[in-house]
């Protein structure tokens, strides 16, 4: 075999290989020759046709195949024999495969980037603190309170914060559209889920009024095309109106919960909410670190590695917002961008493992995996399920190391702290 590693650019590298023509003919010989001890042909008692039939007849099918077979075995030792390191599955962009002549080929292959971490001491990074106070431990349970509320029937006017169910029709310059009547639809006011115009002209009306008339102005981002703009005229009745009934805080409701009593839910959910803070502190800590030891540096990513990120990352959000949907019909070019800087972050945590000489800390394996299994009811279970599962084990063990990662880079930069409350570190506010 000879090799060589043709000019490029970026990424890209091409490998123009040569096979001699002796191992492929070899190969076609001793391939035919195995067939025809099996094959069975019109004529002959199954693996005595005479070897020059099965060659007529199946050489060139066995040399098709041959030619890949070493194709693929010469690609994997031209890659070996040049140090290269393929992010992704080469492209034949050539191929003279002529009988009697030497196999020649051109494969076209992405490579992973080189580049050095660099001195990290001269990196900046600001991490977040927190931590979970007495009031956001109330605040916790009274939203545990109204996820478990109940709602009774009220013989009044409807106010912010009750609920309503109407029956609606809906029409545009007099004609009805799509999804604009319906019956037993349950509006809580004050939650701003539906139109505004729509939520307000629910105000005060009650069961046994007559039919409400008013209009509803679409807005011109409207995710419905010939409703963008438009002004649609409602009329609505109510049939029921009823209002949010707490459950008392009390052992009972503790309960719910499996919790003894009020004081051992609110230690259960403190612990709980001590948990979260801390899994998101630790996502956030990454994403800064990373973010600036990849704004440090400079070099190209893969497009191979790029394009398979942006797919899962499409797939993952159609199974979660669309469920039902077909996947490949949503272009996963629209998540190229974010899939590009995934992609980057991911060589960087590579970099940094390999120049630090990381190894994965099993303690810190165990701890992992014991947080996680805090937040079940059985939490033996899910470890035993985490020990006894190679891929699960395997997950863990990722990333663990890239939280070494992370801390490795912690102990050289020049660190500083924010502190910000409960509700800003789980309920981030939209970066412009």
């Amino acid at each position: 075999m000879q090799v060589e590693l043709q000019s490029s650019e970026g990424l890209i590298r091409r490998l123009a290989i040569e096979v001699p023509a002796s191992e492929i003919d070899v190969e076609v010989d001793r391939r035919i020759k195995d067939m025809s001890r099996r094959v069975r042909l019109d004529g002959f008692r199954p693996g005595k046709a005479p070897l020059p039939v099965v060659r007529q007849r199946y050489e060139g099918q066995v040399r098709e195949e041959v030619v890949g077979d070493v194709m693929g075995r010469n690609y994997q030792a031209a890659i070996a024999e040049q140090q290269l390191r393929p992010a992704g599955n080469p492209v034949i962009e050539s191929v003279d495969a002529q009988p009697g002549t030497n196999l020649k080929f051109v494969a076209a292959i992405e490579v992973y980037p080189e580049f050095e971490i660099g001195d990290l001491s001269v990196i900046e990074i600001e991490t977040t603190t927190a931590e979970v106070t007495d009031a956001d431990v109330t605040d916790m349970l009274s939203t545990l309170r109204e996820q478990h509320a109940d709602w009774q029937t009220v013989d009044r006017a409807a106010k912010e914060g009750d609920r309503v169910t109407v029956n609606f029709d809906g029409k545009v310059d007099g004609e009805a559209f799509h999804g604009g009547s319906g019956e037993g639809m349950q509006v809580v006011l004050g939650e701003n889920r539906m139109l505004a115009d729509f939520e307000k002209g629910l105000a005060g009306i009650a069961v046994g009024e007559a039919e409400r008339v008013f209009d509803v102005a679409f807005p011109e981002d409207y995710p419905v095309e010939n409703l963008k703009g438009k002004t649609a005229q409602f009329t609505v009745t109510a049939t029921a109106v009823e209002e949010k009934v707490l459950p008392e805080l009390d052992d009972e409701f503790a309960a719910r919960f499996g919790s003894a009593s009020v004081a051992e839910l609110e230690s259960d959910v403190r612990k709980n909410m001590e948990r979260e803070l801390r899994q998101a502190l630790k996502r956030q800590t990454k994403d800064v670190v990373l973010t600036a030891v990849t704004d440090s540096l400079t070099f190209d990513v893969p497009k191979a590695l790029v394009d398979e990120e942006a797919v899962a990352m499409r797939d993952g959000f159609v199974r979660q917002q669309m469920p039902h949907a077909d996947a490949s019909a949503l272009d996963a070019s629209l998540f190229s961008e974010q899939a590009a800087k995934r992609v980057k972050m991911g060589l960087v945590i590579m970099e940094i493992v390999k120049s630090a000489d990381l190894q994965v800390d099993d303690a810190l394996v165990d701890e992992f995996i014991n947080d996680i299994a805090a937040a079940y009811d059985e939490p033996e279970q899910v470890v035993a399920t985490y020990k006894g599962d190679r891929e699960m084990m395997s997950n863990a063990r990722t990333v663990v190391l890239e939280q070494q990662a992370v801390d490795h880079v912690l102990s050289k930069a020049k660190v500083t702290q924010k502190s910000q409350d409960f509700k800003s570190v789980m309920n981030p506010a939209p970066q412009a």
